[in-house]
């Protein structure tokens, strides 16, 4: 199951919130490879049609592993939030495939207007 972190997001801003120092660009990588098993599973549920559940469980889980990585980057370096985050994937072998979650470190301070308090990356 993925999660998400309250200061993180795919926009350039965090409503509430301003920018007071940028960090840097952070990332998370992941290789991963389907297993022979996984494979022939994957091929049965493709005779049916629909949802392949275990290319969907996989990738899913390469993403939330990457994304956590990437929040690990963003903490060693002092950020409270990540911003612009993206995930791009590129097949870099058969049935090898690398997944990577990226996104802008930045540490953010309560706007004037908001009453909310921003957390850390822990």
């Amino acid at each position: 199951m993925s999660h998400t972190h309250p200061f993180t997001t795919t926009a350039f801003e965090l409503p509430g919130h301003r920018v007071v120092k940028s960090l840097g660009v952070v990332r998370g990588i992941i290789v991963r490879s389907r297993s022979i098993i996984g494979n022939f599973g994957a091929s049965i549920q493709s005779i049916f049609g629909g949802n392949i559940t275990l290319y969907t469980t996989l990738c899913e889980r390469a993403r939330d592993d990457a994304f956590r990585q990437m929040l690990a980057h963003a903490s060693e370096l002092g950020a409270n939030a990540v911003i612009g985050i993206r995930y791009d994937a590129t097949e870099i072998g058969q049935g090898i495939t690398e997944v990577l979650c990226y996104g802008t470190a930045v540490h953010v301070e309560i706007s004037q207007a908001s009453g909310a308090s921003p957390a850390s990356l822990h």
